[in-house]
Parts: C-alpha cells; sequence; structure tokens
C-alpha cells in the first residue's frame, strides 16, 4: 500500500519516510512516529492501517540523522540494545525538525495533521504537540517526557500507558496528569509496548482499546 518517499528538514537535512495513502480523499494527514527500532514492518503496517480508515500517513525515518540510514530492526535484546545507542546520537530539537518537515508535506496537500507515536515516537510526539502547529498529538507510553513536562502543548493530547510498565512509574503519569489538565490520559492493563504485535508484551484488547479511542480522536480532530 505505502511507498517510499524524502522529505527536507528546515536545517537542510534531507531523510527518508515511509508514505502510505488511502484511496479517495484523505480525511486527514497523519504523522507516524517510529519506536526505537526504526521505519520497521511494524511501522509500516500502522501507517497502513491508519490509510485504510481513511488518513494519508507518513512515518519519517529520524535515525537518517545517525550513522546510517535506512534502519529497521527487529525486537531482540541485541536490537533493543542497538536501538537505544542509535537515540543517543540525536539531539530532541533536530528530531522534532523531522517531524516538522512530514507535517509541512501534509499541509501542502491541505490537510489538517496529527501525529502518533510509539515509545520513543511517543515521547517525540509529545514534544511535537508542545513546540509544533499541530492539529492534534497521540502518544503511546511515551517515556522521556517528564524533562518537558512543564512546556504547554499547543494542541489537543491523547495519552496511552500501561499500568504494568515499569519504565514509567504511574507516579510520572501522574504527574505529567497534573501538568496537562486538559489532556485525556488513559491507563491500560497493559505492559510498555502494548500495541505492538511482534513483541511478547502485545496486548490485544488494550492495543484494541486505545485504537478505537485514536482514530476517534482522530475523527474529531482532522
Amino acid at each position: 500500500m505505502g511507498e517510499r518517499t524524502n522529505l527536507r528538514a528546515s536545517d537542510g537535512h534531507e531523510l527518508g519516510a515511509y508514505r502510505s495513502e488511502p484511496s479517495g480523499r484523505p480525511r486527514g494527514g497523519v504523522v507516524v512516529l517510529q519506536e526505537i527500532f526504526g521505519v520497521n514492518s511494524h511501522i509500516r503496517a500502522v501507517a497502513d492501517g491508519f490509510a485504510k480508515e481513511g488518513f494519508l500517513a507518513v512515518a519519517p525515518a529520524l535515525y537518517d540523522r545517525s550513522s546510517v540510514r535506512d534502519v529497521e530492526m527487529g525486537y531482540t535484546p541485541e536490537d533493543v540494545k542497538r536501538g537505544r545507542a542509535l537515540r543517543e546520537e540525536f539531539s530532541w530539537d533536530d528530531t522534532v525538525k523531522d517531524v516538522e518537515a512530514a507535517m509541512l508535506s501534509l499541509r501542502a496537500k491541505e490537510l489538517r495533521v496529527g501525529t502518533v507515536g510509539f515509545c520513543w515516537g511517543g515521547s517525540i510526539s509529545f514534544l511535537s504537540a508542545v513546540r509544533l502547529p499541530l492539529d492534534c498529538a497521540v502518544v503511546y507510553y511515551g517515556g522521556q517526557i517528564l524533562p518537558y513536562v512543564n512546556e504547554k502543548e499547543r494542541c489537543p493530547l491523547l495519552m496511552h500507558f500501561g499500568k504494568k510498565d515499569a519504565s514509567i512509574p504511574l507516579k510520572d503519569v501522574e504527574a505529567i496528569r497534573g501538568a496537562h489538565p486538559e489532556a485525556a490520559i488513559h491507563i491500560y492493563d497493559a505492559d510498555h509496548g502494548f500495541n505492538c504485535d511482534p513483541r511478547p508484551q502485545y496486548d490485544e484488547a488494550a492495543a484494541k482499546l486505545a485504537r478505537e479511542r485514536t482514530l476517534a480522536f482522530f475523527a474529531q480532530h482532522l
């Protein structure tokens, strides 16, 4: 369904992206933000899923600023270690520039635009919501929000967290809720990564409910 495309950030950086188009006029644009495993088959499937729902979806290859391009990994312990190492090569400011490039590519189609991010991408989705002129943003278990928690969102915000997620204690979720009382925050009886079906932490019931809420949120704001 989708195809590879290219984007150019405001600082001149060129990055790849996966673009998935719906049949007919798009209902809106969605920027899909990767986990630490790159724009892999799961992230492409997520983008395709939003396209099937009528949205034009773009997943920017955020690792293209690193020492390697076209990164695509699985979920082994070795992949986790490599993904964390690649993530450390980044500045958050540069990553937001890449999200902005994807956003502007969708704005060029005269679409309202939202982001949805998972894990590392969830934190990026939050940061994009406070720094970019988006129409809405969705966060799945973003674990690096607290350093930026006092920045105010510029658009409606929907957030999904897992009660069993040891990497994001519920006290952190409550701190986020306290700083962003207008955000819709849901907690599921699930672990980190519950939306990702190739991972052992996948939780079908939580993933289904979170997706229903996300689609309703996009239908309202896009």
